[in-house]
């Protein structure tokens, strides 16, 4: 759809940034805190890239009063933050640990009292450690009432301070990364106790939900989800069916719960005939229907393209050959990769796309492709919680930053997401992914996303010192001016 003129973005738009409580806040025994899994997984050698680990991260816990100012220097309307369990939970669900709920409620009121939204993730992967080992972490029962009830100590306490709430930041991630592709704890592959977490996840965020609406009812809350669309690799019609199959299997096995709370017939009836199907009782399936979220959160980083399934196409030769590979956004089965979805569909990369330093395929007007889609299947608000760009920084003598390709990456989404909204797409706020420089889960602190560098790196804490990234002054004339100098020179 070609526009002549681009709508404006909302008087009210949230333009925020994005972090996770592991990736900056340190302070990972401080202040009666309990230990997470990732406390103890990224002790163990050869688990994290080059042993990295977020004891210090980047220190917010001790200095969230400066970065404050920094985001009120940059202009921010909201700020997307997770909260620790561990921190208010020691042991995820005993006693409340009070100084851990007053380090939030600092923190909010700082956000507050400066004029920035706070947006609370509930849930950013960082399980506290003795839920796991007590109950298997995710595939233990119990684990759902424990997040129940410290999901409910924040209700309690925020209420009135809070609006807008999110559940599970990027369910399909970890749960991939952690049950199959063994790249995060509990660090296992095994699908069939994958699909079974992934399960007792969907009834923890249904819990949260039934709960936020007694305990918060002028608030808002939803799921963040890495969302991205599907491609056929052509127009021929076995592409067309593997795309379709692909963006059941990566988006609506998800999305479909959480928006219509059901599983998706296909995907459902194809883990059953391999045996790797979760367990739903008749009061899991209830309670999934009881509950809708007010908004989704959408991650976008990337989509992807798929052909028709090997099975159909290839050899028996290839068909019994294996392959490894990771894609933290598309758990996709890739060309002769023996899988769960070989019979569905295979990954290809797309040539008409250039890659980031990662290899993460860069595809802007593909955002505005997974708006358009996901808000016409589920008819609800989207906030875009994460949006951003890793890349290999160089800090200058001078202690500049200058990060043009973040800032042309970040400029041609926000346009894509300009035009979503001039097609009649509801978006209430857009949070790039980082704030501050901070530890990527598989990258450490050598992938940096933030507007703000932080002077650490894999090895060394060094001063921590915060220094703006020429992206920093760009974004604060993108909120200055509500976007509108985003197509000045177009």
């Amino acid at each position: 759809m070609y526009h002549s003129k681009l709508d404006s973005f909302p008087d009210n738009f949230l333009w925020g940034a994005a972090s996770a409580a592991y990736q900056i806040e340190g302070g990972w025994n401080t202040d009666g805190k309990g230990l997470t899994i990732w406390d103890q997984y990224a002790q163990v050698p050869g688990n994290t890239f080059e042993n990295t680990d977020g004891k210090v991260a980047v220190d917010h816990y001790h200095r969230y009063k400066e970065d404050v100012q920094l985001m009120k220097k940059m202009g921010l309307k909201a700020y997307r933050f997770s909260v620790s369990w561990a921190r208010i939970l020691p042991d995820g669900e005993g006693e409340v640990n009070e100084a851990g709920v007053q380090f939030y409620e600092d923190l909010i009121d700082e956000l507050i009292e400066n004029g920035i939204e706070p947006l609370l993730t509930l849930y950013h992967w960082d399980l506290p450690l003795a839920l796991q080992e007590k109950y298997q972490g995710w595939e233990g029962r119990e684990t759902v009432q424990a997040f129940k009830k410290y999901c409910e100590v924040l209700f309690k306490r925020f209420a009135n301070k809070v609006t807008y709430w999110i559940t599970m930041n990027e369910q399909n991630v970890f749960t991939a990364l952690g049950y199959r592709w063994q790249a995060h704890p509990p660090k296992v592959s095994d699908v069939k106790r994958m699909y079974q977490a992934n399960h007792l996840i969907n009834l923890a965020h249904a819990e949260a939900v039934a709960s936020f609406r007694e305990f918060v009812p002028k608030g808002k809350i939803g799921p963040s989800f890495g969302y991205g669309a599907t491609y056929p690799a052509s127009s021929h019609p076995q592409d067309v069916l593997a795309a379709e199959n692909g963006d059941t299997f990566n988006n609506r096995w998800w999305l479909d719960v959480y928006c219509k709370g059901r599983y998706p017939v296909f995907m459902m009836k194809q883990l059953k005939k391999m045996g790797i199907a979760p367990e739903v009782t008749e009061v899991d399936e209830n309670l999934l229907q009881s509950v809708k979220p007010d908004f989704l959160g959408i991650n976008y980083y990337h989509g992807g393209t798929v052909k028709t399934n090997q099975w159909e196409e290839l050899t028996k030769e290839a068909k019994e050959k294996e392959y490894s590979s990771i894609d933290p956004y598309q758990m996709a089965a890739k060309e002769g990769e023996i899988t769960i979805e070989s019979g569905m569909f295979q990954t290809i990369e797309n040539p008409h796309l250039e890659k980031t330093d990662w290899g993460w395929e860069i595809d802007p007007v593909g955002f505005r492709v997974a708006l358009r889609k996901v808000y016409a299947e589920y008819d609800l608000p989207v906030l875009i919680t994460e949006n951003g760009l890793g890349a290999l920084d160089t800090l200058t003598e001078d202690k500049k930053i200058h990060d043009d390709y973040r800032i042309n990456y970040l400029k041609d989404h926000l346009i894509e997401l300009q035009k979503t909204i001039t097609d009649g797409v509801e978006v209430l706020g857009y949070c790039a992914w980082s704030f501050t420089d901070l530890l990527s889960w598989l990258n450490g602190y050598k992938k940096r996303y933030g507007f703000i560098y932080i002077d650490r790196d894999n090895q060394e804490e060094r001063s921590l010192e915060r220094i703006p990234k020429d992206s920093f002054y760009w974004y604060q004339k993108v909120i200055e001016t509500n976007g509108d100098n985003l197509t000045n020179d177009l």
